[in-house]
């Protein structure tokens, strides 16, 4: 019997070879819906950091940071939770001086808006958020398409959190490790004078990024704790006053196996890249984030965690209500949630979309809201009408990519993906440069540059500070990037007729730093190297984006399931081949010729004839590597195999970041 290995993704070297996807890739992009009534972690696969989300009626609307990415705060909208749609962006523009435009040599990068806070009260849409050196901001509208006003508190308040109390009054708590309260006035722009009164001591446990609630006449606090493992401790009271009381286990090292990846040392070149450390334990663990209920009385868990160089990401997850604490997590496996799961009962089915369109042709009147810019742009300096079609971008002056303005950027999406851009080059006056960046820092770009004699090709890479340069016949050249965020590795590739692609320049490591406080940004740029020169402009025809499928569920598949980290196969009772039977909404059986695996009262696995029950049931699920886990329904834990003996067992709570925990297996089918 020949066996062959089921790929998760397509395999990296395919992927970073340049080679034209497939048809069906080039329609997919990542949607948490898996179209059986089950959800896929993360809700969005490119960044969406410190998520806000509440609740109402029927719908549900959700926010998050956008830093120095201008429009700011978007503003998504569901009826299950799981599928979005934008609606619009807060502010188009947050101009509060001149780093905030990029000028007199200063910038905003990882600062800007950030840790919104989302509410509705009496029917007005309420988000209050930070800005750093600003006051904090309040924004207003009565309809979350907008348009909203923005009105600046008299004070800055870090990451806070408001209450609409029942009594009337409007309470805003806020603070790291110590945690501060105070009632707002009327027009919620100020503290009420002799109201704040820090709630929670430091040494309680509590960390930042706080969610305030009153659910059931009991008050919640929801915060991040990101040291050593990122976890989200919760304190609760019957008073505003307290006592309050602090459970640091709510959500604790859930990273869904995801290992710590490469990180910046340093700020400031040369930079200093870290490998990869799997040993470091919830170092990607979800944590910052919040609680809602359902119309139906469920109540589901959204935050976010931090996933190496595509950035923050959102997950939701079940929450289990024990001793009057919210647990993420199912009952027996409390404070772990599971990457896939049961969608949330809403009362209404939607149909698995993606909130962004990430490919575009230029050819609105507008831009595609993915997009946005790098700090707020300059009017009269970009267009869409100059040359119908096509978005051009004027060079102006600037020494390099961190400080050139215009800057058109998206948010990169995982876990592998290669996006195309389609430049002309012949406007661009001589000293400038254009092209298809990955931008953070160290950024690396793809362009073309043009001199007194002619254009070349240019690759460089900030991190080494190495450049590659082909000289170029014509101007019109196609720009590609192919990129793998759970390697945090690109390749870049260049084309003179759009089929044929060659690699140019040495691999790219994407590494995760806080110097921006964002993941890797696609972006497509021009500047005007030489000071007092005329830069010319950069036409861009097309950006396409195309995202590697993931696998479906392999029912009525025989399969051997081997272990991740080497070893032998699953064996239960002799059995080491098994039919997958689909039970639905992703859950399967796995049969023998003896019977199904199933799950006894101690915990272990042994083999059952009949007909699968809960004990023979498995929701299937794979780490972001693509490694399979299989959760029992009977214990709502996951398939382990013993070192000693090889025995199997449902009693793990989750993947570890480095693979010896048993858990992942490698599917081979026939």
């Amino acid at each position: 019997m020949r066996m062959r290995a089921l790929a998760p993704f397509l395999p990296a070297a395919l992927l970073l070879s340049g080679a034209p996807a497939s048809a069906a890739a080039e329609r997919y992009t990542w949607r948490a819906d898996n179209g059986n009534g089950t959800f896929t972690n993360p809700l969005f696969f490119d960044e969406f950091s410190d998520p806000d989300l509440i609740r109402v009626g029927q719908d549900f609307y959700l926010t998050g940071t956008t830093m120095h990415s201008m429009p700011g705060l978007p503003v998504l909208h569901s009826r299950d939770l799981v599928n979005w749609t934008f609606l619009s962006y807060v502010l188009d523009r947050l101009d509060l001086g001149p780093s905030f435009r990029l000028e007199d040599g200063k910038n905003e990068y990882g600062r800007g808006i950030w840790a919104p806070c989302l509410r509705y009260h009496k029917g007005v849409f309420y988000i209050f958020s930070n800005v750093n050196g600003q006051t904090a901001q309040t924004f207003r509208a009565t309809d979350p398409r907008g348009p909203w006003k923005r009105i600046p508190m008299k004070r800055s308040l870090h990451d806070l959190s408001v209450l609409f109390d029942d009594d009337g009054r409007t309470y805003v708590v806020w603070g790291y490790r110590g945690i501060r309260l105070a009632q707002l006035n009327e027009d919620l722009t100020d503290l009420v004078p002799g109201t704040e009164r820090e709630i929670i001591p430091p040494a309680a446990g509590m960390g930042e990024g706080l969610h305030f609630y009153k659910i059931r006449g009991r008050y919640y606090i929801t915060s991040a704790w990101f040291l050593d493992e990122m976890r989200m401790p919760v304190a609760r009271a019957d008073r505003l006053d307290g006592p309050w009381e602090v459970n640091q286990d709510i959500s604790r090292g859930e990273d869904f196996g995801l290992a710590l990846g490469h990180r910046v040392a340093g700020r400031t070149p040369p930079f200093r890249i870290l490998p990869p450390d799997p040993s470091q334990r919830g170092r990607c663990a979800i944590h910052q984030g919040g609680i809602v209920d359902t119309p139906k009385g469920e109540w589901w868990g959204f935050s976010m965690m931090d996933a190496n160089s595509v950035g923050r990401l959102t997950a939701l997850s079940p929450v289990t209500w024990k001793d009057g604490w919210p647990y993420f997590g199912l009952p027996g496996n409390l404070g772990r949630s599971p990457r896939t799961w049961i969608k949330p009962d809403t009362g209404h089915r939607t149909k698995p979309r993606a909130p962004f369109e990430r490919s575009d042709d230029f050819a609105r009147p507008g831009l595609n809201p993915v997009w946005q810019w790098n700090h707020v742009p300059v009017d009269g300096k970009w267009s869409l009408r100059e040359r119908p079609g096509w978005l051009r971008l004027h060079a102006l002056p600037a020494p390099d990519l961190w400080s050139a303005r215009n800057t058109l950027t998206q948010r990169a999406v995982g876990p592998r993906s290669t996006a195309t851009a389609v430049l002309d080059a012949a406007g661009l006056a001589p000293g400038a440069v254009a092209g298809f960046a990955l931008f953070n820092r160290p950024w690396a770009w793809i362009g073309v540059e043009r001199s007194g004699s002619g254009f070349a090709l240019v690759q460089f890479d900030e991190a080494t500070g190495e450049s590659s340069r082909v000289p170029l016949a014509q101007p019109l050249v196609w720009l590609r990037a192919a990129c793998d965020f759970l390697r945090d590795r690109a390749q870049f590739f260049f084309s003179t007729d759009g089929r044929n692609f060659t690699p140019v320049g040495k691999p790219h490591t994407m590494a995760y730093g806080l110097i921006t406080f964002q993941g890797v940004r696609w972006a497509l740029f021009s500047f005007q190297t030489r000071a007092g020169q005329a830069g010319g402009y950069a036409d861009f025809d097309r950006f396409d984006v195309e995202e590697t499928p993931r696998p479906p569920v392999p029912v009525g598949r025989r399969i051997r399931l081997e272990a991740a980290a080497g070893g032998a196969a699953l064996r239960i009772a002799g059995a080491e081949e098994f039919l997958v039977v689909d039970l639905r909404s992703g859950r399967v059986a796995l049969r023998a010729p003896a019977g199904f695996v199933s799950i006894g009262g101690d915990g272990q696995a042994g083999l059952r004839a009949g007909t699968p029950g809960e004990a023979e049931t498995f929701q299937w699920m794979e780490t972001f590597d693509g490694d399979v886990i299989l959760l029992s329904l009977a214990t709502h834990r996951y398939l382990r195999v013993e070192d000693a003996g090889g025995r199997v067992f449902a009693d793990s709570p989750g993947p570890r970041p480095d693979g010896r925990d048993g858990i992942r297996f490698r599917a081979r089918f026939r």
